[in-house]
């Protein structure tokens, strides 16, 4: 296998040319779908075409938030299905009204309060495995961003070839809100996005919808969720591993469109001139002066959201994408990852708790963030976050060197 993945490098960067975001271009007879008894299992359930697989997060009431099963169940299932050369290509979808709510943060922050840090540490390693995995996938792989595609939902996505979003997909990297920073790959394919609107998204937490998505290179088919259905039996009946023709039935059904006037997008150049300063201070300077000469509610409504925020992981947060604009793949996770763990052991602040409890267990919505201010947030307090792991923490470990990895 690792042979064959080396040999087949050219295909991989032929395939990432034609389709992945990343890039910024980026038949037979039905099977019966199939779960396994195990409950993990159930958790992604597996459905199955003569030339094709499909994993399905089902976990509809919790809004298909990840664990730590999910993640490595579908690591397993995506490395045996690019093994397996009866299968052609691949896709993921949601059950219920989500595709992806993200992880489970409660469970994390049961987790972290009882002292199983090793079995958080699990969780990322799992989750940024499959991230990279997705990212380095180079069988066609296709998900339907149906519903909710939030933080950790976006990041086993987004890495893939085709993203089909839907007029009810609702898309948002909220992490700073609950005193954590986005991972999963978010600081590479936001630090991507056109001019510095991934640092308005990932500092606020604003929602972009299904069309947005397209229009910001986010997506890169768009269908009406009624049309589904079709989407997905034209795909089932397809006897292929040919990625064109793959692409060639998502847009027989898809749509062109274009974001309303009211969309934030029409805005880049403000979110430009603000977001493109050094610190978050420097940005909500701006802000507050723009509020002020042209009353502009832009303004006011993106202050509120970036004060609501955790000061330590607004300014963890801006490093971390300006970061990522420089760097692979592989290395935003290898950072994501340093910071996750400092986030978990609590040794610089208690934030990531204290947000989960305030917005998702007690939902007070009133965090006592610690440091309370962005002047009370050091630059010691912010590196800290990133710098190499002591000798008694492993670093994340990906496969680079049987996936390469790509800038």
């Amino acid at each position: 296998m690792m042979q064959r993945l080396k040999l087949l490098s050219p295909l991989k960067q032929s395939l990432r040319r034609n389709g992945s975001l990343f890039n910024q271009t980026r038949t037979g007879f039905a099977l019966p779908s199939y779960t396994l008894l195990d409950c993990h299992q159930e958790q992604v359930l597996v459905e199955g075409r003569a030339k094709s697989r499909a994993a399905v997060l089902n976990r509809p009431s919790s809004l298909n938030a990840l664990t730590t099963d999910m993640a490595a169940r579908l690591n397993r299932l995506y490395e045996s299905w690019e093994e397996n050369t009866d299968i052609g290509f691949v896709m993921m979808k949601g059950s219920g009204k989500a595709f992806c709510s993200g992880a489970d943060m409660v469970l994390l922050h049961q987790l972290i309060n009882e002292g199983k840090l090793e079995e958080c540490k699990t969780f990322f390693q799992t989750v940024y495995n499959f991230v990279y995995l997705l990212g380095t996938y180079f069988k066609p792989n296709v998900a339907i961003l149906d519903g909710i595609t939030m933080g950790g939902g976006a990041g086993i996505s987004l890495p893939g070839m085709y993203r089909v979003v839907t007029d009810k997909t609702v898309f948002a990297t909220p992490e700073a809100q609950i005193g954590f920073h986005p991972d999963a790959g978010a600081s590479y394919y936001l630090s991507r996005l056109p001019g510095y609107l991934g640092e308005y998204l990932a500092l606020t937490g604003e929602k972009l919808n299904g069309v947005e998505m397209i229009a910001c290179g986010l997506a890169t088919h768009y269908s009406l969720k009624e049309r589904l259905p079709l989407i997905e039996e034209r795909l089932g009946k397809l006897n292929t591993d040919d990625h064109t023709v793959v692409e060639n039935s998502l847009a027989q059904y898809g749509d062109l469109v274009y974001p309303d006037r009211r969309s934030v997008l029409h805005k880049l150049e403000r979110i430009d001139k603000c977001f493109s300063l050094d610190t978050v201070e420097e940005i909500v300077d701006a802000l507050e002066q723009g509020a002020a000469e042209s009353f502009d509610d832009w303004c006011c409504t993106t202050l509120k959201k970036i004060k609501e925020a955790s000061p330590l992981s607004l300014k963890i947060t801006l490093q971390s994408i300006r970061e990522g604009r420089f760097q692979p793949l592989d290395q935003c996770l290898a950072r994501e990852y340093r910071i996750s763990l400092n986030f978990i052991s609590k040794q610089v602040s208690n934030d990531l708790c204290e947000g989960v409890r305030a917005r998702l267990v007690d939902k007070d919505f009133a965090p006592k963030w610690d440091p309370p201010h962005l002047e009370d947030v050091t630059k010691d307090m912010v590196d800290s976050h990133f710098l190499p792991l002591d000798e008694f923490e492993s670093e994340l470990n990906l496969p680079t060197s049987v996936r390469e990895p790509y800038a």
